[in-house]
């Protein structure tokens, strides 16, 4: 939450020439509700079965560049098809996470103390998140040179292999 994923998918993808697509967007575009909706009426666990199969289609079915929700990757299976993907893990400080995703309506941040489950959320993550990229880039606040930096390890990534 709060890295920019959103914003540097979309400054990736037209810096490569390809199209675009957020899993959070496309699991509110098929629920027909939002995320804090769902979580909500159906609770995270109906949520993140929901996501695994978002996820699923949009790896066999895109070719661009996708942005995915910060909890997708708790999920063995979507772990498993990120195999052979470039995965890039957008690093970003706690503070400075909280900070940017603190003014939105994120379910999991509906707490007594929201930057605590913050900080918790990301120790859980990181690791996690490490394990899964391949590439892993620091979230500054200048998202056009993150997007920049990610071609510059991708052509790096792709002259080694």
């Amino acid at each position: 939450m709060g890295s920019g994923k959103t914003t540097v998918g979309q400054q990736l993808a037209r810096a490569l020439k390809v199209a675009w697509i957020d899993s959070d967007g496309e699991i509110e575009r098929r629920a027909g509700r939002t995320i804090p909706q769902i979580f909500t009426a159906d609770g995270e666990s109906a949520f993140r079965d929901l996501e695994e199969q978002v996820v699923a289609d949009l790896l066999a079915e895109h070719t661009g560049v996708l942005s995915l929700g910060g909890g997708a990757v708790l999920s063995t299976r979507t772990r498993e098809r990120l195999v052979g993907h470039s995965v890039i893990y957008l690093k970003v400080s706690a503070e400075q996470g909280f900070s940017r995703a603190s003014n939105s309506d994120r379910p999991l941040l509906r707490a007594e103390d929201p930057a605590a489950v913050y900080r918790d959320l990301l120790a859980e993550r990181d690791p996690i998140y490490h394990t899964v990229a391949t590439i892993v880039v620091d979230a500054h606040p200048h998202q056009r040179r993150v997007a920049d930096d990610i071609i510059a390890a991708l052509s790096t990534q792709e002259a080694t292999q």
